[in-house]
């Protein structure tokens, strides 16, 4: 005699989940590598990355009524719900960490150790066609005022030594950081200050913001304002905080190496 095996169907979302979270993980790192290394604009790249995103959610969507339909159903499938969930999950991650940091920091995109008078970005030909002829522009009174109030560790850079030592370290420190230096003009003529024009990128994407440095001679020494703008999007993430601390870090670090 026959027996008869019946086999309980496979959950449809859940056999769907791991193919849409693979296709997404694929789309993703593509679209990363591309903008990392320049091979496509950032607004097309950041839609792609968008639309890679986008699938990884609804592979999300899919593992999770695939888990429904097992528990209500007694459906097959659940080790396919639990592959897509963790391709996903591995997607977004990364991005889903950056949105915590954006909901915990500032929006700006424009940081100043002088809030009141930001070292101004140099218009020359050399500058100008560095940061693709934008000027960044001026900022808000209100924006100023979140910076005060959440990077309050961001501060004057001052140094018991002359401008041309300091403007030195300066060099050095935007050196050793590894920024592409555009511009250094050391301290002297009518106004007496010096001034280095650099960018620097971001580790993951190379992201460019464009920084200013100031040197200004005092009575006392020499003082050390430095200027970081993203060049792309209202919000840094932090990013330019943490690049103008990077540099107050390493220039205190030189100012100490040579006294």
């Amino acid at each position: 005699m026959r027996r008869l095996i019946i086999e309980e169907p496979v959950s449809r979302p859940a056999k769907w989940s791991p193919a849409l979270a693979s296709f997404a993980l694929v789309v993703t790192l593509l679209a990363a590598l591309l903008i990392r290394f320049g091979r496509i604009d950032y607004p097309s790249g950041f839609i792609a990355l968008g639309a890679g995103l986008a699938i990884a959610l609804v592979a999300v969507a899919m593992a999770l009524l695939g888990f429904v339909r097992i528990w209500q159903e007694g459906r097959r499938g659940l080790g396919s719900a639990v592959k897509g969930l963790i391709i996903a999950a591995l997607v977004l991650a990364y991005p889903g960490f950056m949105a915590l940091k954006a909901a915990t920091l500032p929006p700006i995109a424009d940081v100043s150790t002088d809030t009141d008078d930001p070292p101004a970005f140099s218009r020359s030909r050399a500058a100008l066609a560095a940061r693709d002829g934008r000027l960044p522009p001026d900022v808000a009174p209100e924006a100023r005022e979140m910076q005060r109030a959440s990077y309050v560790q961001i501060a004057p850079l001052t140094l018991d030594i002359g401008p041309e030592e300091a403007f030195a370290i300066v060099e050095k420190a935007a050196h050793n950081l590894g920024w592409q230096v555009i511009e250094a003009v050391p301290p002297g003529g009518r106004i007496g200050l010096g001034r280095l024009e650099a960018v620097d990128r971001s580790r993951v994407l190379k992201m460019p913001s464009d920084i200013t440095v100031r040197v200004r001679p005092r009575v006392d020494g020499t003082r050390i304002d430095i200027r970081s703008a993203s060049r792309f999007g209202s919000h840094d993430l932090g990013a330019n905080a943490g690049y103008i601390r990077d540099f107050l870090e390493e220039a205190s670090n030189l100012a100490i190496a040579v006294r």
